[in-house]
């Protein structure tokens, strides 16, 4: 018997922060999951640097110029048989106002405040590792 591998699709995703706070995006209508917060971000394309990945993603969704800085957390969700990889960087500095371009709504929030947002499980699950390094 053998097993079928998954399918693996990595995602890089910004906490992006101002004073204490950390943006989130509302997913929009017409789109899986549509209406949970969420830190922005996307798929990395084929040739791109995770760091590149997440800049375009940035430029796209929030029409931003942003500065990628650390590697913060890693984690791994299942949807059936495609897992996602969620790589997560920390963004300190963007020239540029954050834009609502592919989110529905922004909110700039507290990382207590995440709890009782509807958030993916994907970010759900280790909302305790992200709020733990959102208020260090």
């Amino acid at each position: 018997m053998s097993l079928k591998r998954p399918t693996w699709i990595p995602v890089v995703t910004a906490l992006i922060r101002k004073g204490s706070k950390v943006l989130v995006g509302q997913r929009p209508l017409g789109h899986s999951l549509a209406g949970q917060w969420e830190f922005p971000g996307g798929k990395i394309e084929r040739g791109e640097l995770p760091e590149e990945a997440l800049a375009r993603e940035l430029r796209e969704e929030l029409a931003i110029e942003a500065d990628i800085g650390t590697l913060k957390l890693a984690s791994t969700h299942f949807f059936g048989d495609t897992g996602i990889m969620i790589i997560f960087y920390d963004v300190h500095f963007w020239k540029g106002e954050v834009k609502a371009v592919h989110h529905m709504d922004l909110r700039w929030v507290e990382p207590q405040e995440l709890r009782s947002l509807p958030i993916p499980d994907a970010n759900k699950k280790i909302l305790d590792r992200i709020t733990v390094l959102l208020e260090n």
